[in-house]
């Protein structure tokens, strides 16, 4: 007689026996994740950014010195007080004529060099190296180096037979827009380069098989396709303009006669450069951001009524 088959108890049945339980997978929620991942810039940005801002909104409408500290609400009596400061409307047409000048020779050479070297030539690479070098470079550094370049007593740059290149303003103005040239064409020439790039290359040949010339190749299919780019270039060229303070502090302090003052440096006067009043620089750099915001908006709007 053969033995009755024994039958295996269930996974779970045994794991009762013995008094466990089987061990579920952990399930990790995809929400909880990306908020893991995010955790961490948020973070930075929270105690860096959102918390200084709402900071330095609180000493706009404040009564607050460097020394003294908070003396009470006195709104808006800073932004009207910072408004009319005896350097508050040549510091603003001066940072405006800076920054025209600087944009349009900045994104005109950039579209130069970038067009240089688009093609792949034997020199292309030495050349996008050399334009890119000075970019390596922090403001604070190159601003020094073109500091000890301007120097009268040991300038290499004598041979140009120029007297005094930050002496006067029209050459403190040219001097310190050469430096910014110098150390931002490379960085707006690979911007473009990389919306050159980007172009197809069946557009200039269906351009060239309708008979158009280089300069028609350039000015209707070149510049059109590169509005993107250039729109990124000219954002960043403005709003870096706008807030330029490094290079005018190294090089001219403000001078000569207070005419190379930018409305950034105007707030570094008015909280730290002996007015010690920190509520009125709060004010100034709130009308700063303001400003901002404004001409970025209406250089997105132009830019997407253009696209549309």
């Amino acid at each position: 007689m053969s033995p009755t088959p024994t039958l295996a108890a269930p996974p779970g049945d045994v794991a009762r026996e013995g008094g466990r339980r089987p061990r579920r997978p952990l399930r990790r929620s995809p929400a909880l994740t990306g908020w893991a991942y995010a955790a961490p810039t948020a973070i930075f940005v929270l105690i860096f950014f959102v918390v200084p801002f709402l900071l330095v909104g609180r000493m706009s409408v404040s009564d607050w010195g460097l020394f003294a500290g908070n003396r009470g609400w006195n709104a808006p009596e800073n932004f009207t007080s910072a408004m009319d400061d005896r350097m508050f409307w040549p510091a603003v047409w001066f940072t405006l004529k800076y920054t025209v000048v600087t944009t349009v020779i900045l994104l005109g050479l950039s579209l130069g060099l970038a067009l240089i070297v688009q093609e792949s030539t034997r020199w292309n690479g030495l050349l996008r190296t050399a334009f890119l070098v000075p970019g390596a470079l922090g403001l604070a550094s190159a601003s020094l180096l073109f500091y000890a370049l301007y120097s009268p007593q040991a300038s290499p740059l004598g041979f140009l037979g120029i007297d005094s290149f930050l002496g006067t303003p029209s050459a403190a103005l040219w001097s310190t827009v050469a430096l910014i040239v110098w150390r931002f064409a490379g960085f707006y020439m690979l911007l473009v380069l990389v919306g050159l790039q980007g172009i197809s290359g069946d557009v200039y040949e269906a351009a060239r098989l309708d008979g158009a010339g280089r300069w028609q190749v350039f000015r209707y299919v070149t510049l059109p396709l590169l509005r993107p780019s250039l729109a990124l270039c000219t954002i960043l060229c403005v709003t870096g303009s706008m807030l330029a303070f490094d290079q005018f502090y190294i090089l001219t302090k403000g001078g000569p006669d207070n005419s190379t003052v930018t409305i950034v440096q105007l707030v570094y006067n008015m909280a730290f450069g002996g007015q010690n009043d920190l509520g009125r620089a709060a004010a100034l750099s709130i009308l700063v951001l303001v400003a901002l915001l404004v001409v970025n908006a209406l250089q997105f709007r132009n830019l997407r009524g253009r696209e549309g």
